[in-house]
């Protein structure tokens, strides 16, 4: 299998169809994440449109560089390949029953924003103009924890016995996503600044250094302690539907800007 590579927003948008469909017929949970993905996208579609960013042509670069690092991770692994080490991790436990949906949406979160974010926003700046990116930076990461918010409502509709459990439980998944959000924005900003001055012969040491910090992140949001992960198990088991049934339900919340008119 050949690795896809966009060269526009629409591409993506496109490519990611082609992997939320794909996951479906082969009831992959892959396609749940990249469900969130496909919607951030099409956001920052309509931001460069609307004139929300400071520089449209500069995030329009950022947005197909950022996503291309995801597509080549995917085609990678499909092909029996070794992608980077955090994205190789949240593959393979979507192939596992007891993640439950959050979980996979914020492996997902994590290897694209902790590692990724942070090499693409370095590759479209240089050392003297980075600064130059932070707002435009700080919007994709609210683009996206706003939808993740959005996504965790619609679930305890899909989901009601959610609604009890995150009662009794002081909603673990708001600590899970303010966790994730906030400390891969922090820190991606960070690494952003420190890759962009990496000399050249050093660049993949670097990557290959972060990757396994940020694999060391996933592997606490796939097994974050023993009571919790009861939790979640409890949860999992009252997940209703295939894994395409729960990739559909995601995309009516798309369809239906993350209203929750789920039928």
């Amino acid at each position: 299998m050949s690795v896809k590579q966009a060269a526009t927003i629409d591409e993506v948008i496109q490519l990611l169809d082609e992997i939320i469909e794909k996951s479906k017929l082969e009831q992959s949970a892959i396609g749940l994440f990249a469900i969130l993905y496909r919607e951030v996208t099409v956001k920052v579609k309509e931001g460069i449109r609307d004139g929300s960013f400071q520089n449209g042509e500069r995030m329009e670069k950022l947005d197909v560089i950022f996503a291309n690092r995801y597509l080549k991770a995917y085609y990678q692994y499909q092909a029996k390949e070794k992608p980077s080490e955090c994205w190789g991790f949240a593959f393979e436990q979507a192939e596992k029953f007891w993640p439950i949906v959050l979980q996979h949406l914020l492996l997902g979160i994590n290897a694209h924003v902790n590692l990724d974010l942070g090499i693409a926003s370095a590759q479209v700046s240089t050392v003297e103009d980075i600064g130059d990116l932070k707002s435009d930076f700080d919007q994709i990461n609210a683009i996206l924890s706003n939808l993740v918010g959005g996504v965790e409502k619609c679930l305890i509709k899909i989901w009601p016995t959610l609604t009890m459990i995150l009662k009794w439980t002081g909603k673990m998944d708001t600590f899970f996503i303010d966790f994730s959000m906030q400390t891969a924005r922090d820190g991606a900003w960070k690494f952003a600044n420190e890759f962009v001055a990496v000399p050249e012969n050093q660049i993949e040491a670097c990557i290959q250094l972060r990757d396994q910090r940020i694999t060391e992140i996933a592997r606490l949001v796939s097994n974050p302690g023993y009571f919790v992960s009861a939790v979640f198990k409890f949860i999992r088991l009252f997940e209703r539907g295939t894994v395409a049934q729960k990739i559909m339900d995601m995309q009516i919340m798309e369809e239906n800007n993350m209203e929750c008119a789920v039928a």
